[in-house]
C-alpha cells in the first residue's frame, strides 16, 4: 500500500451550549506523495496546509460538525480548493459556524472516497452528534472514528444534537463488527483497537452517558 497515514495535532477551543473548554484536536491526512484527503480541520489551518505540503487535496472530511473540528475549514478550503464533505444531519451545527457558506456535498453511509490507491468508506454514526460519521479504511486497517469511539468509551453525549442510546447502537452495530485488529484513530487523544474496547461495550451501557 502506497498510501500512508499521517497524524497532526492542533489546539483552540470547542464551545456548544453557551460553555468554551480548552480541546486539542487530532488531523488524519491519508495519502501518498501526490494527493491526500484531510479528515476534519480544527483550529489552525496554516498547520493542516504546511502538513499537506503542496500535494493535491481531493477531499475535507469531516467527522462532524462541533465547531473545534470544523473552525478551520474556510482558511483551509482557501489554501488548498478542495470539497468538503459532511453529513447532512450535522448542518444545523455547520450553520452555527458557517451562516453564509455550505459544505461542498453531502456524505452518506456506505460512501467511497479514493485516494493514493486506496478507498475510505463512509460510516454513518450518529450518537454524538446526528451526522457523526467514522471513515473506514480496510486496506491499512484503520478506521477514523472522530468523537463516536474513543479509548475508554463513547464520546460525550451530554451535550445538544447528542444521544447516548444512539451512539451506543452505533459503535455496537458499526465499529464493533470491524476486525479486532482494527485500529480506531480519535478525534482526541491516543488511538486505541476495536479488539480492546470491545469487552467494554456493558459497561459503557452500565454507567451511561
Amino acid at each position: 500500500m502506497a498510501a500512508r497515514v499521517e497524524h497532526l495535532v492542533t489546539s483552540g477551543t470547542f464551545s456548544l451550549d453557551g460553555g468554551t473548554w480548552d480541546v486539542d484536536n487530532n488531523v488524519w491526512i491519508v495519502g501518498d506523495d501526490d494527493e491526500c484527503v484531510v479528515i476534519d480541520a480544527p483550529h489552525d489551518a496554516a498547520a493542516i496546509v504546511e502538513q499537506v505540503g503542496g500535494r493535491t487535496v481531493r477531499a475535507i472530511l469531516l467527522t462532524h460538525a462541533h465547531d473545534d473540528h470544523i473552525r478551520a475549514v474556510g482558511d483551509l478550503v482557501d489554501a488548498v480548493h478542495a470539497p468538503v464533505l459532511l453529513h447532512d444531519g450535522d448542518r444545523p451545527l455547520w450553520d452555527m459556524v458557517f451562516p453564509d457558506r455550505a459544505p461542498d456535498r453531502p456524505v452518506g453511509d456506505g460512501d467511497t472516497i479514493d485516494v493514493a490507491g486506496v478507498t475510505l468508506r463512509a460510516l454513518h454514526t450518529p450518537g454524538h452528534s446526528p451526522g457523526s460519521v467514522c471513515y473506514y479504511l480496510e486496506d491499512a486497517g484503520t478506521v477514523f472514528t472522530g468523537d463516536t469511539l474513543f479509548q475508554g468509551g463513547p464520546g460525550a453525549t451530554g451535550r445538544s444534537y447528542s444521544d447516548f442510546p444512539t451512539i451506543i447502537e452505533s459503535i455496537r452495530t458499526r465499529l464493533l463488527t470491524l476486525p479486532p485488529e482494527t485500529v480506531a484513530r480519535t478525534g482526541h487523544g491516543d488511538s486505541t483497537t476495536i479488539g480492546a474496547e470491545a469487552p467494554h461495550l456493558q459497561e459503557w451501557i452500565r454507567r451511561g452517558s
